[in-house]
């Protein structure tokens, strides 16, 4: 469910000119204040996190006497705490009305209560989740009538408390508006202090604290991980590492206990569909180059794209899986989901696994219980009838299950951090040496050379302009053909194109005969050739 409208931005150096962190909700279809009451139902956990009471009052100080606050003060006078306390009350309920696992029941599940089953669909928590904290509320606002409080809510403090209790149970909480904010790339969080907002023009601005304390900010983030309704992840001092797909396809990755302060980076992938004509066009990419990348994928041609950190690498991975064939299965196999390939509506058939760390206790094969590896999907997917097997981001032993996608002739693609196309291949090396020492690196260079085929590399750039502004660019580096080479190395590279470190690569005129068998799957030689003798495109 997506969030409320933004307003349109102001300068993006203004802070204050982000959107408010909870816009009043708009009546949504179906929010009907149903025919039963979960009034006297006990919590499921032994305590809320702080008590009501205490809050009350802290909120009944803090609130404003302005008497109309601009829409980012709105979300300075929310009494987080307050939130805190209420998004716990929420959670018990719907886990006595629902079950303890309503995040992650089926369609086809329910629950029944004293007055009927309830669905638990994702539309129907929600639903329901409202008119619990529409209860709530009534019920906060009865007792503090009761006990003698002036404190009162107008109904437009009452609507953004209400959005606030939503978001923090079902959404994002305080940070759903950056992540929602199109002018933001990447989100830090460096403890609840300092917040960053890396902008899609590479600028950095502050941004609006997203917890009151660490201790704070890691509930949530605990919350966050054990909500996920397909895959939920531990989040702990034994285990002090998260990594997670947000609702919205963002990715988040965080850690805490190891570092002097919780840590937190969202990546946020504005460009879920793609397309390579769409990187010639922001001059990313030159049209010969585009034209050999297109028809290597429709010849099942096995890729790496490699690059620095925000590279653009699924982005543009993204672009070279729109040039599958659309009457082929793909299977596609990742950490933390980010392809998305089966919501670009290109392709009929997309069966996409997602790795499962596991919790528990370790195994005598040294998994912990639950675990599913990225090798596990792989060896499942033999059986689903895929025409190809796409590998997503390697960082470190999956380099295996990448070679064995590619070594099955499918045409598989993967992405990897690196800083040139034959550090990429150093980089493969590495991590394929870290499953074992059964591993040396000579059999990690002849695998490689054996299946890999195509390097693609990409560079990135912030570029200050002659009025001030910054602009961030991303393009391809250069493109190089891998080879078996002489037993000292163990590789070749032929340079296709470039490198480059200004701008696209263009066509180096090399064209090796493996090139030809291409021409079939509509690579233009002659394309290639004018664009190496100057008669094309130029960077």
């Amino acid at each position: 469910m997506t969030s409320e409208p933004l307003l349109p931005p102001a300068s993006p150096g203004d802070p204050t000119a982000l959107p408010p962190l909870f816009a009043t909700p708009t009546v949504r279809p179906g929010r009907v204040r149903g025919g039963f009451s979960l009034r006297g139902v006990e919590p499921i956990e032994p305590s809320a996190p702080v008590p009501l009471e205490q809050v009350r009052r802290r909120h009944h100080l803090a609130t404003p006497s302005a008497t109309a606050p601009d829409r980012f003060q709105e979300q300075q006078d929310i009494d987080w705490g307050l939130v805190a306390a209420f998004r716990t009350l929420v959670a018990n309920r719907l886990a006595a009305a629902m079950g303890e696992d309503w995040r992650s029941r089926g369609d086809t599940e329910s629950e029944r209560t004293e007055t009927g089953p309830i669905p638990v669909d994702r539309a129907a928590q929600e639903q329901f989740g409202w008119t619990v904290i529409e209860d709530l509320l009534r019920e906060h606002t009865a007792d503090a009538v009761k006990t003698g409080s002036n404190e009162a809510w107008t109904p437009q403090q009452r609507a953004v408390l209400a959005q606030a209790i939503f978001d923090a149970v079902f959404r994002l909480g305080r940070l759903q508006p950056l992540v929602d904010d199109d002018r933001v790339e990447n989100i830090f969080i460096l403890g609840h202090r300092q917040v960053l907002l890396e902008l899609t023009d590479g600028s950095r601005i502050p941004g609006p604290p997203v917890a009151d304390s660490d201790e704070e900010l890691i509930d949530f983030l605990r919350f966050l991980a054990n909500r996920s309704e397909s895959n939920p992840r531990p989040f702990s001092e034994s285990t002090p590492r998260l990594h997670m797909k947000l609702d919205g396809g963002s990715r988040l990755a965080a850690t805490a206990w190891v570092v002097s302060r919780p840590t937190v980076v969202i990546r946020r992938h504005r460009l879920k569909i793609d397309s390579l004509q769409t990187w010639v066009d922001r001059e990313c990419l030159s049209p010969a180059c585009a034209n050999l990348l297109a028809a290597a994928v429709r010849g099942a041609w096995s890729i790496v794209v490699a690059g620095p950190m925000s590279a653009g690498k699924t982005t543009l991975m993204r672009a070279l899986c729109a040039e599958i064939p659309r009457e082929e299965a793909i299977g596609t196999f990742e950490t933390e989901y980010e392809l998305f390939l089966s919501e670009s509506g290109k392709h009929e058939i997309v069966i996409d696994w997602e790795s499962r760390p596991g919790v528990g206790e370790i195994g005598a094969d040294g998994r912990a219980a639950g675990a599913f590896e990225l090798s596990d999907a792989l060896s499942d997917s033999f059986r689903f009838a895929l025409s190809r097997q796409i590998v997503g981001e390697i960082r470190g032993p999956e380099v295996w299950t990448m070679i064995k996608a590619m070594e099955s002739g499918t045409g598989s693609l993967s992405t990897t951090h690196a800083a040139t196309a034959e550090a990429c291949v150093r980089k493969l090396v590495t991590c394929a040496m870290e499953a074992g020492s059964h591993v040396s690196r000579d059999l990690a260079l002849e695998k490689l050379s054996g299946c890999l085929q195509l390097i693609v590399q990409l560079n990135r750039r912030i570029e200050t302009l002659p009025d001030g502004t910054q602009r961030l660019r991303r393009w391809v580096s250069e493109v190089v053909l891998v080879e078996p080479g002489e037993r000292e190395i163990g590789y070749a590279l032929e340079p296709l194109f470039g490198p480059c470190s200004t701008g696209p690569a263009q066509a180096t005129g090399i064209a090796p005969p493996q090139l030809m068998a291409l021409a079939e799957f509509g690579f233009d030689a002659q394309l290639l050739q004018a664009e190496a003798d100057g008669r094309g495109w130029r960077p």
